[in-house]
């Protein structure tokens, strides 16, 4: 007879590791399933990528996070997870997809791309970073088009396009610029965005004015052709010549995966989760969601410092729950 675990937890990012480390703690059989490698959204962004947060804020079950600057880069990220997962002797299983998930009577099931597991309670911690919002415009699948950027160094002498206002499109165009790149800028809204780090958002607009970097405001991009972009502006059509684009216009959820599982969405735009905040399960019972996989489209609410909480809240709602089957 396989293995029935305590939890499964979908998603190995670092709040999927928290809920790892809080069912460690308290003596719950799990497993974590990750379909890249540890923490596989972080190891996907931008190499000289740095955080937002301080530190002490990415910290997990208060285990220090000690890093060069105050604000820590990607790489020192990357090492502080990896080492939290080795170090506890995590059940991480890496490169498995997850490809169905049933409830039959009590249990789970879970079919991955390399096995199945049965399970009692299953925690989404699946992060927003896999789906692109795409700007669907013709063009957009050219090998030119990228909604992912990675490494300044590729740009370096070409034409590049950035498509977006938020913090990473303005980290790659800055950066690219830097290694020599013609950067231009092409923002849907009147100005850069709001929200962008705030040690950088004088660095953009200064570069924008004094003509280093060129910007499009109010503008959208009407097709992508081989050596070109077209826009549409508040003065008309724009042409300009173009080897590369980098559509960094934000991600969304997998909501398909969450309808599968039968967790019910709001119907309006933000498309949010059905779930109890005191104890983050869904209206599926024994599924339970966490991390910024609860904020639907609102991406911008949910971080880990806000959300690594949900470890103990969901490990908590288990065990009472265990509790109340024993008593019974």
């Amino acid at each position: 007879m396989s293995k029935v675990y305590d939890i499964a937890i979908i998603g190995g990012g670092p709040i999927g590791i928290a809920c790892g480390l809080e069912a460690q703690k308290k003596e719950l059989s799990y497993v974590i399933i990750e379909k890249g490698p540890i923490v596989n959204s972080l190891f996907n962004y931008p190499i000289n990528m740095q955080f937002f947060s301080s530190s002490e804020k990415l910290e997990i079950d208060e285990i220090p996070f000690i890093s060069k600057e105050a604000k820590p880069k990607r790489n020192e990220a990357l090492e502080y997870y990896r080492r939290i997962v080795t170090s506890n002797k995590l059940n991480i299983h890496l490169f498995e997809k997850v490809i169905g998930v049933q409830k039959i009577n009590n249990l789970f099931q879970i079919d991955t791309s390399k096995d199945n597991y049965k399970t009692k309670n299953v925690i989404v911690a699946t992060g927003f970073y896999d789906l692109p919002n795409m700007i669907n415009v013709p063009g957009e699948d050219l090998p030119k088009v990228s909604h992912y950027y990675k490494d300044p160094h590729f740009y370096a002498s070409q034409k590049l396009a950035v498509i977006g206002a938020s913090n990473s499109a303005i980290d790659a165009a800055l950066e690219c610029w830097r290694k020599g790149a013609e950067v231009t800028l092409i923002i849907r809204g009147p100005e850069v965005g709001q929200r962008v780090k705030y040690w950088v958002r004088p660095d953009i607009i200064n570069r924008i004015e004094e003509g280093s970097i060129k910007a499009y405001y109010n503008s959208n991009v009407r097709e992508i052709k081989e050596d070109s972009i077209i826009l549409e502006n508040p003065e008309g059509e724009v042409i300009l010549e173009n080897d590369f684009v980098l559509a960094l216009t934000g991600y969304m959820p997998n909501f398909e995966f969450l309808e599968n599982l039968g967790i019910r969405l709001s119907q309006d735009d933000k498309r949010l989760p059905q779930y109890d905040p005191d104890t983050m399960e869904t209206n599926v019972e024994g599924l339970f969601l966490a991390g910024v996989i609860c904020g639907g489209m609102e991406t911008h609410k949910w971080f880990i410092e806000n959300s690594r909480i949900h470890a103990k809240i969901i490990i908590k709602a288990i065990l009472e729950k265990m509790q109340l089957v024993e008593k019974a």
